[in-house]
């Protein structure tokens, strides 16, 4: 199988479909989640939903690049979101990410496999494989916090 369908695979996985790794994804955890334990805060950490919005933030930059874009996503503003007031808007932002999700996944399985080596923008930035790479374990490392406050704001009710 081409490296390039393998990574769009393990990006549908976490984001989609998958129980492979974690047992579990964004979508099986997030839809359908009441906004009002989506938006609940636990101390000094992000809440749900800004978790879930901080890896859509990185999804929509690197997909605005594979349609011929920039890159325009800057670090400082990745946690920046206005605030979510209704359980429509909560589901508004989720289709949006998911349906990103599949766009980008889309995309990278028709990335040309000499493509993965080549710089990402900018050299600073890396390769498109890593750029790949960083996202999907970028998307874990943020799966871990949503599923430990969702049962950590799930056993207070």
């Amino acid at each position: 199988m081409l490296q390039a369908h393998q990574m769009a695979g393990r990006l549908r996985e976490i984001i989609l479909n998958g129980v492979w790794v974690a047992n579990t994804n964004y979508k099986k955890e997030l839809l359908g989640l009441p906004v009002e334990i989506a938006t609940s805060k636990t101390g000094s950490l992000n809440t749900i939903s800004v978790l879930a919005q901080h890896i859509h933030y990185y999804i929509a930059g690197i997909l605005n690049v594979f349609k011929g874009g920039g890159l325009e996503i800057k670090d400082k503003y990745s946690f920046d979101f206005p605030a979510i007031n209704t359980q429509q808007e909560w589901d508004k932002i989720l289709t949006v990410f998911f349906a990103d999700a599949d766009e980008l996944a889309g995309l990278i399985e028709q990335l040309p496999e000499q493509k993965l080596d080549d710089v990402f923008v900018d050299e600073k930035y890396g390769t498109y494989r890593r750029n790949i790479d960083c996202m999907i374990e970028h998307s874990y490392y943020h799966l871990g916090q949503i599923v430990l406050l969702k049962k950590l704001l799930q056993n207070k009710n």
